[in-house]
């Protein structure tokens, strides 16, 4: 077995941190509906998510001994700038998310993360010059149709689906950019994002309304939303460096399935139109997946022919 640092351990590390990573986030909503149950609201469940992120995200930086990185990136404003802007991305992917969770919009959230695969595959031909072949642009073309269905069942745009998919797919374009680990850029993330949170806590405990002290469930719960936070995003960002988008895109399936199932489970409305939107967008996915799967099968064969072939 070759080790970790090789080529192919670290695609199998890589490999295991995404899917680690689609797990975790699968099951998130019922955290965060948890903590919605006890009555704190999304913007004071966003605030808490970040704070308790940052001594998370810290022992991640210290772990990998990457103190001096960090002081790298923050003497870099190019950097910073890019993961300001990730930052903000993924403060607006969380408000949404949790709002919609404690909504009973899970089905929608559901909805939006099966389409963020084919806005990383669209990001990457856009971005990275990466070719949509015919396979593709038919799974596009399916997701797209599922969209236009899904407005007609809900009377609307669904919102709440491509605001979840283009800020998380835009969070992991910008991510790709940044030259810095994945324990560095969250915690400077992390950093950004939890001073103004930081003071919109105490903004809130002095007005009384605050919920940090309501009950010792409370307390446990908001500060488990940092790890239950940061784990996954440190798993994501370090496989999405060593991914190609269009990779990471297929195992994204997982999260929204688990995600879907718990939607239904809780008795969200599932009409028929609806289940027709659905059906169009596990189509394109599953037409993204077969293409992945002959990429990747094509990829395969030619190494194995290179690799049996006569030394000149």
């Amino acid at each position: 077995m070759p080790p970790a640092s090789a080529p192919g351990g670290e695609a199998r590390l890589a490999l295991g941190a995404g899917i680690a990573c689609y797990l975790i986030w699968g099951f998130v909503p019922l955290a965060m509906q948890a903590i919605g149950a006890l009555g704190v609201g999304a913007a004071e469940i966003l605030v808490h998510r970040i704070v308790w992120s940052v001594p998370t995200a810290l022992t991640f930086v210290l772990a990998a001994r990457q103190g001096r990185q960090v002081l790298d990136v923050l003497r870099r404003p190019k950097v910073l700038g890019w993961l300001a802007l990730s930052s903000v991305l993924i403060a607006i992917n969380w408000i949404v998310f949790i709002w919609a969770v404690n909504s009973g919009r899970l089905l929608e959230t559901s909805l939006g993360y099966y389409i963020n695969p084919l806005v990383n595959m669209a990001a990457g031909a856009l971005l990275f010059r990466e070719r949509i072949d015919r396979i593709g642009k038919a799974a596009m073309a399916l997701a797209a149709v599922g969209v236009v269905v899904q407005a007609v069942a809900l009377g609307h745009l669904p919102w709440v689906s491509l605001a979840l998919a283009i800020s998380f797919g835009g969070y992991g374009v910008v991510r790709k950019q940044v030259a810095a680990d994945a324990q560095t850029g969250l915690f400077v993330e992390c950093l950004l994002l939890g001073l103004p949170s930081l003071a919109f806590i105490a903004w809130l405990q002095a007005q009384g309304t605050g919920h940090f002290a309501d009950s010792t469930a409370t307390v446990a719960w908001l500060i488990a939303a940092g790890p239950i936070t940061a784990i996954p995003l440190v798993l994501f960002a370090w496989a999405a460096r060593r991914m190609p988008l269009s990779a990471m895109g297929f195992l994204q399936f997982m999260a929204p399935t688990i995600s879907f199932m718990i939607g239904l489970a809780q008795g969200e409305p599932f009409t028929p139109l609806r289940a027709l939107s659905f059906a169009f967008i596990w189509g394109g996915a599953a037409v993204f997946c077969y293409g992945a799967w002959r990429r990747t099968r094509s990829v395969a064969m030619a190494e194995k022919v290179i690799a049996e072939a006569p030394a000149p």
